[in-house]
């Protein structure tokens, strides 16, 4: 009979994911990230492995976020989509699940969210799917032209207006954080959204090197008109967020952007773009899907504390509403000075 245990690894504990783990998990589960999360927010991380027989069959890295607001929980992919959990077999996926569990009556946090790529999987006892998200991976064929002939007839001709317009876009990494940053936390605050400070995205980009890519977008004229921060793990490179100004939405400059990142990163010899997460319904669906990529249901479990209710962190939440209208409305420093200590609690 095959032995089972779980252990919690110890802060200075290295273990490294194996193969198969690693594709799963995404690069949202490594130390590089985890570590990245702990020292920009203070969160502390719990990293569980599961072993058969002594070898490592499943693996789930937690941060514990406390927050005034947003309460105390328990989460994979702390400021990511989707990752940071991953099994071999249903016996090693059950028994963290478990183990996650007495972690959050020990801690007494109101719940765990454990967000993997596997929606249509359901959840064991105990556990509640809560499925609004997906996300979605464009295969990248070696040839440009013939990816672009693959899409629909309007995308296509926004795609070709896009590239007349005279944006020009860069790829960097330090050197492009400022304008980065300025586009991000901009764009957000169109959108109605806090954003991190600016010494977050320099964190990431310290602590996941040239694993990390910044794009920055700009008109003819040299303004910023968009940005993008961008992962490669494998043969897959991740959008974990990618925006828009605005006022060069309907010069396309979505289009060019994404288009400009597929090209850039054919040339770099990636086969998958995973465009990121969405809400299922959402108008930054509508534009995802238009690159004709596969559509995945994110696999978002939550396990409830007692008396907690299903958390709604996101904007589809009617208690939001009036939170939005004025976090729009607000002058710009008072954005750029709470925004950071309200989005730590959304992780």
């Amino acid at each position: 009979m095959n032995q089972m245990e779980v252990s919690v690894l110890s802060p200075n504990e290295s273990l490294e994911w194996p193969e198969p783990l690693a594709v799963s998990g995404g690069f949202i589960g490594l130390d590089s990230w985890m570590k990245f999360v702990e020292k920009a927010y203070g969160f502390p991380v719990y990293r569980l492995a599961a072993r058969t027989d002594g070898q490592v069959t499943g693996l789930l890295a937690l941060t514990y976020v406390r927050h005034p607001i947003f309460g105390k929980y328990l989460a994979t992919a702390p400021f990511g989509s989707y990752g940071g959990f991953a099994f071999l077999n249903i016996e090693a996926r059950n028994a963290l699940l478990d183990q996650a569990s007495a972690l959050a009556k020990e801690l007494d946090a109101d719940y765990v969210n454990v967000r993997f790529d596997a929606g249509e999987m359901d959840p064991p006892a105990g556990w509640i799917q809560h499925p609004v998200y997906a996300t979605y991976r464009a295969e990248l064929s070696s040839n440009p032209d013939g990816l672009l002939a693959s899409y629909g007839s309007d995308h296509r001709n926004h795609i070709r207006k896009s590239l007349r317009k005279g944006f020009e876009i860069k790829f960097g990494h330090l050197e492009l954080l400022d304008d980065a940053y300025e586009v991000l936390a901009r764009s957000m605050r169109e959108l109605g959204s806090p954003y991190h400070a600016r010494n977050y995205l320099r964190r990431m980009a310290e602590s996941l090197g040239g694993t990390l890519e910044f794009a920055v977008l700009y008109d003819p004229h040299g303004v910023l008109a968009g940005a993008g921060v961008f992962i490669f793990q494998g043969n897959v490179a991740t959008n974990l967020h990618a925006n828009i100004l605005r006022r060069f939405r309907s010069d396309y400059a979505g289009e060019f952007l994404y288009w400009s990142v597929i090209t850039h990163c054919i040339q770099k010899g990636f086969r998958v773009f995973d465009m990121g997460r969405s809400l299922i319904g959402s108008g930054n669906e509508v534009f995802k899907l238009k690159w004709r990529p596969r559509k995945q249901l994110l696999a978002y479990w939550y396990a409830l504390g007692k008396n907690a209710e299903l958390p709604e962190l996101n904007q589809k939440n009617p208690k939001f509403r009036t939170a939005i209208w004025i976090w729009k409305r607000l002058p710009e420093p008072v954005v750029r000075l709470l925004g950071p200590g309200l989005i730590r609690g959304l992780a």
